[in-house]
Protein backbone atom coordinates (compact mmCIF):
# COMPACT_ATOMS: atom_id res chain seq x y z
CA UNK A 1 0.00 0.00 0.00
CA UNK A 2 0.75 3.75 -0.25
CA UNK A 3 -1.13 5.06 2.22
CA UNK A 4 -3.60 4.87 4.97
CA UNK A 5 -6.62 6.51 6.87
CA UNK A 6 -6.97 6.92 10.57
CA UNK A 7 -10.33 5.66 11.15
CA UNK A 8 -10.27 5.94 15.04
CA UNK A 9 -7.71 6.93 18.23
CA UNK A 10 -7.85 3.39 20.51
CA UNK A 11 -6.14 6.41 22.81
CA UNK A 12 -6.17 9.98 23.78
CA UNK A 13 -3.58 12.78 23.54
CA UNK A 14 -1.07 13.21 26.16
CA UNK A 15 -2.27 9.37 27.94
CA UNK A 16 0.33 7.24 29.35
CA UNK A 17 0.45 4.27 27.19
CA UNK A 18 2.52 0.89 27.40
CA UNK A 19 4.81 -1.18 24.65
CA UNK A 20 1.74 -3.34 23.14
CA UNK A 21 -0.65 -1.09 23.81
CA UNK A 22 -3.60 -0.81 20.77
CA UNK A 23 -3.23 2.71 19.87
CA UNK A 24 -4.44 3.36 16.57
CA UNK A 25 -7.76 1.67 13.96
CA UNK A 26 -5.93 2.51 10.42
CA UNK A 27 -8.12 1.35 7.00
CA UNK A 28 -5.61 -0.35 4.57
CA UNK A 29 -6.23 -1.42 1.03
CA UNK A 30 -7.30 -4.78 2.03
CA UNK A 31 -8.69 -4.61 5.88
CA UNK A 32 -8.38 -2.31 8.48
CA UNK A 33 -5.61 -3.08 11.11
CA UNK A 34 -4.99 -1.98 14.93
CA UNK A 35 -1.86 -0.40 15.22
CA UNK A 36 0.04 -1.22 18.77
CA UNK A 37 2.72 1.14 20.64
CA UNK A 38 6.29 -0.12 20.36
CA UNK A 39 7.66 1.47 23.98
CA UNK A 40 6.37 2.72 26.82
CA UNK A 41 5.67 6.97 27.05
CA UNK A 42 3.41 9.99 26.56
CA UNK A 43 1.21 9.75 23.12
CA UNK A 44 1.12 13.56 21.16
CA UNK A 45 -1.32 12.38 18.51
CA UNK A 46 -0.37 14.57 15.29
CA UNK A 47 -3.31 12.99 12.67
CA UNK A 48 -6.73 12.96 13.39
CA UNK A 49 -9.21 10.94 12.85
CA UNK A 50 -10.30 10.66 9.39
CA UNK A 51 -6.68 11.54 7.99
CA UNK A 52 -5.46 9.63 4.95
CA UNK A 53 -1.56 10.04 4.90
CA UNK A 54 1.44 8.64 2.45
CA UNK A 55 3.22 5.60 4.16
CA UNK A 56 6.28 6.93 6.44
CA UNK A 57 4.25 10.35 7.16
CA UNK A 58 3.77 10.79 11.10
CA UNK A 59 1.10 10.17 12.98
CA UNK A 60 1.53 10.11 16.17
CA UNK A 61 5.01 10.81 18.74
CA UNK A 62 5.58 8.85 21.88
CA UNK A 63 7.70 10.32 24.99
CA UNK A 64 8.36 13.21 26.94
CA UNK A 65 8.29 15.95 24.03
CA UNK A 66 7.30 16.76 21.01
CA UNK A 67 10.16 18.24 17.97
CA UNK A 68 9.52 19.61 15.05
CA UNK A 69 10.36 17.54 11.54
CA UNK A 70 10.38 14.38 13.90
CA UNK A 71 13.92 15.70 15.22
CA UNK A 72 15.46 16.08 11.96
CA UNK A 73 18.52 18.06 12.10
CA UNK A 74 19.06 18.07 8.65
CA UNK A 75 15.68 19.80 7.99
CA UNK A 76 15.69 22.19 11.23
CA UNK A 77 19.35 23.78 9.71
CA UNK A 78 18.38 26.00 7.32
CA UNK A 79 15.76 27.29 9.67
CA UNK A 80 18.65 28.31 12.09
CA UNK A 81 20.12 30.84 9.89
CA UNK A 82 16.60 32.65 9.64
CA UNK A 83 16.37 35.77 11.98
CA UNK A 84 13.04 34.11 13.59
CA UNK A 85 14.77 31.06 14.50
CA UNK A 86 17.28 32.53 16.22
CA UNK A 87 15.86 33.33 19.41
CA UNK A 88 14.38 29.96 19.54
CA UNK A 89 14.06 27.98 22.50
CA UNK A 90 15.97 24.93 22.55
CA UNK A 91 14.14 21.93 21.47
CA UNK A 92 13.49 18.77 24.03
CA UNK A 93 14.76 15.38 23.39
CA UNK A 94 13.55 13.46 20.25
CA UNK A 95 10.12 11.57 20.82
CA UNK A 96 9.78 8.43 19.20
CA UNK A 97 7.75 8.54 16.02
CA UNK A 98 4.66 6.07 14.87
CA UNK A 99 4.33 5.80 11.49
CA UNK A 100 1.45 5.15 9.20
CA UNK A 101 2.08 0.82 8.59
CA UNK A 102 3.72 -0.41 4.94
CA UNK A 103 1.11 -3.12 4.18
CA UNK A 104 -1.39 -1.15 -2.41
CA UNK A 105 -4.19 1.67 -3.42
CA UNK A 106 -4.00 5.06 -4.83
CA UNK A 107 -2.07 8.29 -3.58
CA UNK A 108 -3.23 12.21 -3.68
CA UNK A 109 -1.60 14.41 -5.85
CA UNK A 110 1.81 15.92 -4.32
CA UNK A 111 1.99 20.03 -4.57
CA UNK A 112 5.50 20.20 -6.85
CA UNK A 113 8.20 21.43 -4.35
CA UNK A 114 10.13 24.46 -4.37
CA UNK A 115 13.08 25.12 -6.23
CA UNK A 116 16.08 26.16 -4.31
CA UNK A 117 17.80 24.37 -0.65
CA UNK A 118 14.89 22.64 1.51
CA UNK A 119 13.24 24.60 4.12
CA UNK A 120 12.07 23.76 7.79
CA UNK A 121 8.38 22.73 7.42
CA UNK A 122 7.39 24.13 10.50
CA UNK A 123 8.70 27.75 9.19
CA UNK A 124 7.02 27.47 6.19
CA UNK A 125 3.68 26.20 7.63
CA UNK A 126 3.85 29.55 9.85
CA UNK A 127 4.59 31.34 6.69
CA UNK A 128 1.52 30.49 4.80
CA UNK A 129 -0.60 30.71 8.05
CA UNK A 130 0.90 34.48 8.58
CA UNK A 131 -0.04 35.22 4.44
CA UNK A 132 -3.36 37.15 3.88
CA UNK A 133 -5.74 34.81 2.40
CA UNK A 134 -6.10 35.43 -1.57
CA UNK A 135 -9.48 35.52 -3.18
CA UNK A 136 -10.17 33.43 -6.07
CA UNK A 137 -8.36 34.91 -9.39
CA UNK A 138 -10.55 35.28 -12.63
CA UNK A 139 -8.53 33.29 -14.85
CA UNK A 140 -7.18 29.38 -13.95
CA UNK A 141 -3.60 29.43 -13.08
CA UNK A 142 -0.94 27.20 -11.65
CA UNK A 143 -1.14 26.82 -7.72
CA UNK A 144 1.82 28.19 -5.88
CA UNK A 145 4.41 26.01 -4.76
CA UNK A 146 4.57 25.04 -1.43
CA UNK A 147 6.98 23.43 1.18
CA UNK A 148 8.76 20.16 0.17
CA UNK A 149 6.56 17.34 0.26
CA UNK A 150 3.39 18.83 1.81
CA UNK A 151 0.48 17.91 -0.20
CA UNK A 152 -3.08 19.11 -0.86
CA UNK A 153 -5.52 16.91 0.68
CA UNK A 154 -8.84 16.69 -1.33
CA UNK A 155 -11.66 14.22 -2.41
CA UNK A 156 -11.31 13.08 -6.11
CA UNK A 157 -15.16 14.84 -5.91
CA UNK A 158 -13.27 18.14 -5.17
CA UNK A 159 -10.65 17.75 -7.59
CA UNK A 160 -12.66 17.35 -10.37
CA UNK A 161 -14.81 20.26 -9.18
CA UNK A 162 -11.81 22.41 -8.87
CA UNK A 163 -10.59 21.64 -12.28
CA UNK A 164 -13.73 22.50 -14.10
CA UNK A 165 -13.90 25.91 -12.65
CA UNK A 166 -10.45 26.87 -12.48
CA UNK A 167 -10.08 26.29 -8.61
CA UNK A 168 -6.57 26.72 -7.10
CA UNK A 169 -7.44 23.90 -4.14
CA UNK A 170 -3.39 24.78 -2.56
CA UNK A 171 -5.63 28.36 -1.43
CA UNK A 172 -8.33 26.53 -0.18
CA UNK A 173 -8.84 26.17 4.07
CA UNK A 174 -10.28 22.33 4.36
CA UNK A 175 -13.61 21.80 6.01
CA UNK A 176 -13.15 18.25 6.21
CA UNK A 177 -11.46 15.40 8.49
CA UNK A 178 -7.79 16.63 8.83
CA UNK A 179 -7.76 19.11 7.18
CA UNK A 180 -9.05 18.04 4.03
CA UNK A 181 -10.43 20.17 1.44
CA UNK A 182 -14.26 18.43 -0.17
CA UNK A 183 -17.01 19.58 -2.12
CA UNK A 184 -18.25 22.00 -0.36
CA UNK A 185 -15.39 24.06 0.17
CA UNK A 186 -14.29 24.27 -3.67
CA UNK A 187 -18.57 25.29 -4.38
CA UNK A 188 -17.86 28.48 -1.56
CA UNK A 189 -15.67 29.76 -4.19
CA UNK A 190 -17.93 29.82 -6.97
CA UNK A 191 -16.38 29.44 -11.12
CA UNK A 192 -13.66 31.14 -12.06
CA UNK A 193 -14.97 34.28 -14.19
CA UNK A 194 -14.49 33.41 -18.01
CA UNK A 195 -12.58 35.11 -19.75
CA UNK A 196 -13.66 38.29 -21.26
CA UNK A 197 -15.01 37.61 -25.61
CA UNK A 198 -14.10 40.09 -28.18
CA UNK A 199 -17.07 42.01 -29.71
CA UNK A 200 -18.64 40.54 -32.89
CA UNK A 201 -18.21 42.98 -35.38
CA UNK A 202 -21.05 45.05 -35.97
CA UNK A 203 -23.82 43.37 -38.69
CA UNK A 204 -25.25 44.93 -41.83
CA UNK A 205 -28.94 46.25 -40.98
CA UNK A 206 -31.22 44.51 -43.24
CA UNK A 207 -33.44 45.83 -45.37
CA UNK A 208 -36.11 47.82 -43.99
CA UNK A 209 -38.66 46.50 -46.30
CA UNK A 210 -38.52 42.75 -44.48
CA UNK A 211 -36.83 42.40 -41.31
CA UNK A 212 -36.08 39.08 -40.38
CA UNK A 213 -36.05 38.45 -36.94
CA UNK A 214 -32.69 36.22 -35.80
CA UNK A 215 -33.13 33.27 -34.40
CA UNK A 216 -32.71 32.65 -30.53
CA UNK A 217 -29.37 30.51 -29.71
CA UNK A 218 -30.19 27.58 -27.29
CA UNK A 219 -27.86 27.98 -24.46
CA UNK A 220 -25.60 24.62 -24.16
CA UNK A 221 -26.65 22.76 -21.43
CA UNK A 222 -24.10 22.51 -18.47
CA UNK A 223 -23.55 20.38 -15.10
CA UNK A 224 -26.80 21.46 -13.53
CA UNK A 225 -28.67 20.89 -16.65
CA UNK A 226 -27.69 17.65 -17.37
CA UNK A 227 -28.04 17.15 -13.39
CA UNK A 228 -31.43 18.32 -13.46
CA UNK A 229 -32.63 15.75 -16.52
CA UNK A 230 -31.40 12.60 -14.57
CA UNK A 231 -33.30 13.58 -11.16
CA UNK A 232 -30.85 14.41 -8.14
CA UNK A 233 -27.04 13.67 -8.05
CA UNK A 234 -25.92 11.79 -4.95
CA UNK A 235 -21.88 11.49 -5.29
CA UNK A 236 -20.27 8.29 -3.44
CA UNK A 237 -16.96 8.32 -2.40
CA UNK A 238 -15.39 5.03 -2.78
CA UNK A 239 -13.72 3.22 0.09
CA UNK A 240 -10.40 1.92 -0.19
CA UNK A 241 -10.92 -1.60 -0.81
CA UNK A 242 -13.14 -0.36 -3.55
CA UNK A 243 -10.59 1.74 -5.08
CA UNK A 244 -8.03 -1.49 -4.99
CA UNK A 245 -10.61 -3.38 -6.74
CA UNK A 246 -11.32 -0.69 -9.60
CA UNK A 247 -7.79 -0.28 -10.18
CA UNK A 248 -6.73 -4.22 -10.20
CA UNK A 249 -9.84 -5.22 -12.24
CA UNK A 250 -9.01 -2.38 -14.44
CA UNK A 251 -4.80 -3.33 -14.53
CA UNK A 252 -6.22 -6.84 -15.70
CA UNK A 253 -8.68 -6.01 -18.58
CA UNK A 254 -5.81 -3.16 -19.95
CA UNK A 255 -2.71 -5.17 -19.61
CA UNK A 256 -3.67 -9.32 -19.86
CA UNK A 257 -4.45 -11.22 -23.43
CA UNK A 258 -6.86 -13.76 -21.95
CA UNK A 259 -8.89 -16.45 -23.71
CA UNK A 260 -11.59 -18.46 -22.00
CA UNK A 261 -12.72 -22.18 -21.84
CA UNK A 262 -15.76 -23.57 -21.04
CA UNK A 263 -16.98 -27.11 -19.77
CA UNK A 264 -20.23 -28.98 -18.33
CA UNK A 265 -19.15 -30.75 -15.04
CA UNK A 266 -21.63 -34.13 -14.80
CA UNK A 267 -21.90 -33.46 -11.28
CA UNK A 268 -24.04 -36.77 -10.04
CA UNK A 269 -21.75 -38.65 -7.45
CA UNK A 270 -20.56 -35.26 -6.36
CA UNK A 271 -24.09 -34.92 -5.32
CA UNK A 272 -24.35 -38.71 -4.06
CA UNK A 273 -20.96 -38.24 -2.37
CA UNK A 274 -22.21 -34.80 -0.87
CA UNK A 275 -25.63 -36.49 0.19
CA UNK A 276 -23.54 -39.54 2.27
CA UNK A 277 -21.52 -37.06 3.71
CA UNK A 278 -24.31 -35.15 5.29
CA UNK A 279 -25.72 -38.15 6.90
CA UNK A 280 -22.26 -39.40 8.12
CA UNK A 281 -21.83 -36.01 10.10
CA UNK A 282 -22.53 -35.36 13.26
CA UNK A 283 -25.33 -32.76 14.65
CA UNK A 284 -23.44 -29.26 13.68
CA UNK A 285 -20.76 -30.80 11.80
CA UNK A 286 -19.52 -28.62 9.04
CA UNK A 287 -20.66 -30.96 5.26
CA UNK A 288 -18.44 -29.76 2.51
CA UNK A 289 -20.24 -27.75 0.28
CA UNK A 290 -19.65 -28.30 -3.56
CA UNK A 291 -17.90 -25.38 -3.57
CA UNK A 292 -15.25 -26.85 -0.99
CA UNK A 293 -15.11 -29.43 -3.49
CA UNK A 294 -14.38 -27.37 -6.36
CA UNK A 295 -11.68 -25.66 -4.29
CA UNK A 296 -10.07 -29.14 -3.43
CA UNK A 297 -10.20 -30.56 -7.01
CA UNK A 298 -8.32 -27.20 -8.44
CA UNK A 299 -6.05 -27.37 -5.97
CA UNK A 300 -4.99 -30.78 -6.56
CA UNK A 301 -5.04 -30.41 -10.48
CA UNK A 302 -2.97 -27.08 -10.16
CA UNK A 303 -0.52 -29.34 -8.54
CA UNK A 304 -0.02 -30.95 -11.82
CA UNK A 305 -0.50 -28.23 -14.00
CA UNK A 306 2.69 -25.83 -12.28
CA UNK A 307 2.16 -22.95 -14.78
CA UNK A 308 -1.69 -22.74 -13.71
CA UNK A 309 -0.01 -22.13 -10.37
CA UNK A 310 2.31 -19.37 -11.62
CA UNK A 311 2.30 -15.85 -12.72
CA UNK A 312 4.03 -13.85 -15.83
CA UNK A 313 5.87 -11.09 -14.71
CA UNK A 314 8.34 -8.64 -16.47
CA UNK A 315 9.02 -10.70 -19.33
CA UNK A 316 9.39 -14.07 -17.38
CA UNK A 317 7.39 -17.01 -15.40
CA UNK A 318 6.99 -17.51 -12.32
CA UNK A 319 5.91 -21.06 -10.62
CA UNK A 320 5.23 -21.31 -7.11
CA UNK A 321 5.44 -24.43 -5.06
CA UNK A 322 2.75 -24.01 -2.81
CA UNK A 323 -1.03 -24.05 -4.16
CA UNK A 324 -2.81 -21.24 -2.26
CA UNK A 325 -6.46 -20.94 -3.82
CA UNK A 326 -8.44 -17.68 -3.02
CA UNK A 327 -12.32 -17.97 -2.76
CA UNK A 328 -14.02 -14.86 -3.80
CA UNK A 329 -16.40 -13.81 -1.05
CA UNK A 330 -18.85 -10.77 -1.34
CA UNK A 331 -18.03 -8.58 1.55
CA UNK A 332 -19.52 -5.30 2.52
CA UNK A 333 -20.16 -3.55 -0.89
CA UNK A 334 -16.93 -4.63 -2.46
CA UNK A 335 -15.30 -8.11 -3.45
CA UNK A 336 -12.54 -9.92 -0.97
CA UNK A 337 -10.92 -12.44 -1.80
CA UNK A 338 -9.25 -14.52 1.20
CA UNK A 339 -7.15 -17.23 0.51
CA UNK A 340 -7.14 -21.03 1.45
CA UNK A 341 -3.55 -21.53 1.94
CA UNK A 342 -1.40 -25.03 0.95
CA UNK A 343 -5.10 -26.17 -0.55
CA UNK A 344 -3.62 -29.29 -2.34
CA UNK A 345 -2.62 -30.83 1.21
CA UNK A 346 -5.86 -30.01 3.29
CA UNK A 347 -8.93 -32.50 3.74
CA UNK A 348 -11.95 -31.86 1.99
CA UNK A 349 -13.39 -31.14 5.40
CA UNK A 350 -10.68 -28.67 7.05
CA UNK A 351 -11.27 -27.00 3.35
CA UNK A 352 -14.77 -26.74 4.42
CA UNK A 353 -14.03 -25.29 7.73
CA UNK A 354 -11.64 -22.93 7.03
CA UNK A 355 -13.64 -21.40 3.81
CA UNK A 356 -16.45 -20.93 6.21
CA UNK A 357 -14.19 -19.07 8.74
CA UNK A 358 -12.79 -16.57 6.24
CA UNK A 359 -15.98 -15.87 4.83
CA UNK A 360 -17.48 -14.98 8.10
CA UNK A 361 -14.51 -12.45 9.18
CA UNK A 362 -14.77 -11.02 5.57
CA UNK A 363 -18.42 -10.14 6.44
CA UNK A 364 -18.17 -8.82 9.77
CA UNK A 365 -15.01 -6.80 8.74
CA UNK A 366 -12.02 -8.83 11.14
CA UNK A 367 -10.47 -10.16 8.15
CA UNK A 368 -6.69 -9.53 8.30
CA UNK A 369 -4.46 -8.56 5.30
CA UNK A 370 -2.27 -11.51 5.95
CA UNK A 371 -5.49 -13.85 4.88
CA UNK A 372 -5.73 -11.58 1.58
CA UNK A 373 -2.57 -12.03 0.06
CA UNK A 374 -0.19 -14.97 -1.21
CA UNK A 375 -3.46 -16.32 -3.66
CA UNK A 376 -2.06 -18.36 -6.27
CA UNK A 377 -5.23 -19.20 -8.05
CA UNK A 378 -8.72 -17.82 -7.42
CA UNK A 379 -12.23 -19.28 -8.30
CA UNK A 380 -15.03 -17.21 -8.25
CA UNK A 381 -18.99 -18.95 -7.53
CA UNK A 382 -21.96 -17.26 -8.80
CA UNK A 383 -24.11 -20.58 -8.95
CA UNK A 384 -26.00 -19.71 -5.46
CA UNK A 385 -27.51 -16.55 -7.19
CA UNK A 386 -29.00 -18.67 -10.30
CA UNK A 387 -26.10 -17.54 -12.77
CA UNK A 388 -26.10 -20.34 -15.57
CA UNK A 389 -22.21 -18.82 -16.81
CA UNK A 390 -20.64 -15.60 -16.91
CA UNK A 391 -16.60 -15.02 -17.66
CA UNK A 392 -14.60 -13.65 -14.35
CA UNK A 393 -11.68 -11.49 -14.35
CA UNK A 394 -8.35 -12.81 -13.50
CA UNK A 395 -7.32 -11.79 -10.70
CA UNK A 396 -3.40 -10.18 -11.01
CA UNK A 397 -0.97 -11.75 -11.32
CA UNK A 398 -2.72 -15.16 -11.11
CA UNK A 399 -2.55 -16.91 -14.43
CA UNK A 400 -6.02 -18.12 -14.62
CA UNK A 401 -9.67 -17.60 -12.36
CA UNK A 402 -12.41 -20.47 -12.48
CA UNK A 403 -15.89 -19.09 -12.71
CA UNK A 404 -18.55 -21.60 -11.48
CA UNK A 405 -22.05 -21.49 -12.56
CA UNK A 406 -25.48 -22.57 -10.81
CA UNK A 407 -25.58 -26.57 -10.70
CA UNK A 408 -29.01 -27.54 -12.31
CA UNK A 409 -31.25 -30.99 -12.94
CA UNK A 410 -32.08 -31.11 -16.40
CA UNK A 411 -31.92 -34.07 -18.93
CA UNK A 412 -28.76 -35.32 -20.28
CA UNK A 413 -27.76 -38.34 -22.91
CA UNK A 414 -26.43 -41.11 -21.22
CA UNK A 415 -25.48 -44.62 -23.01
CA UNK A 416 -28.14 -43.54 -25.92
CA UNK A 417 -30.93 -42.65 -23.11
CA UNK A 418 -32.28 -39.27 -22.05
CA UNK A 419 -31.95 -39.23 -17.96
CA UNK A 420 -32.23 -36.85 -15.30
CA UNK A 421 -28.77 -35.74 -14.35
CA UNK A 422 -26.78 -32.47 -12.37
CA UNK A 423 -24.55 -30.33 -14.31
CA UNK A 424 -22.71 -27.55 -13.60
CA UNK A 425 -20.91 -25.27 -16.31
CA UNK A 426 -17.41 -23.59 -15.35
CA UNK A 427 -15.52 -21.05 -17.10
CA UNK A 428 -11.92 -20.80 -16.99
CA UNK A 429 -10.09 -17.33 -18.12
CA UNK A 430 -6.48 -17.43 -18.80
CA UNK A 431 -3.56 -15.68 -19.16
CA UNK A 432 -1.83 -16.67 -22.56
CA UNK A 433 1.09 -15.10 -21.45
CA UNK A 434 2.07 -18.19 -19.74
CA UNK A 435 -0.92 -20.44 -19.82
CA UNK A 436 -1.33 -21.83 -23.90
CA UNK A 437 -4.55 -23.23 -25.31
CA UNK A 438 -3.72 -26.91 -24.92
CA UNK A 439 -2.47 -27.40 -21.41
CA UNK A 440 -5.55 -25.03 -20.04
CA UNK A 441 -7.89 -27.38 -21.99
CA UNK A 442 -5.80 -30.12 -19.90
CA UNK A 443 -6.31 -28.59 -16.66
CA UNK A 444 -9.39 -28.12 -16.83
CA UNK A 445 -10.44 -31.26 -17.65
CA UNK A 446 -8.24 -32.86 -14.78
CA UNK A 447 -10.95 -30.47 -12.92
CA UNK A 448 -13.75 -31.80 -14.49
CA UNK A 449 -12.34 -35.90 -13.74
CA UNK A 450 -11.90 -35.05 -10.16
CA UNK A 451 -15.17 -33.59 -9.53
CA UNK A 452 -17.15 -36.25 -11.51
CA UNK A 453 -15.02 -39.00 -9.42
CA UNK A 454 -15.33 -37.43 -5.91
CA UNK A 455 -13.47 -39.92 -4.29
CA UNK A 456 -10.50 -38.98 -6.05
CA UNK A 457 -10.65 -35.57 -3.61
CA UNK A 458 -9.70 -37.75 -0.87
CA UNK A 459 -6.33 -38.79 -2.32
Amino acid sequence: MEEGTILRWLKSDGEEVRRGDELVEIETDKATMTYEADQDGVLAIVADEGATLAIGEVIARIGEGARPNGGDPAAAAPAAAAPAAAAAPAEPEEPSEVEAPEETADVEEPVAPAAGPPQDRDAADAALQDAPPTAPVAVPSPPEPAAPGERVKASPVARRIARERGVDLAGLDGSGPGGRIVKADVEAVGPAAPAAEEPAPAAKAPPAEAPTPAPTPTPAAGPADVATAKGELRVQELTRAQQVVARRMAEAKATIPEFTLEAEIDMDAAVRAREELKALAGEGAVVPSYNDMIVKACALALREFPRANGAYRDGHWELYSRVNVGVAVAGQESLVVPVVFDADGKALGEIARETRALAARVRDASITPPELSGGTFTVSNLGMYGVSNFTAVINPPQSAILAVGALVERPVVRDGAVVPGHVMPVTLACDHRILYGAEAAEFLARIRALLEHPAALAL
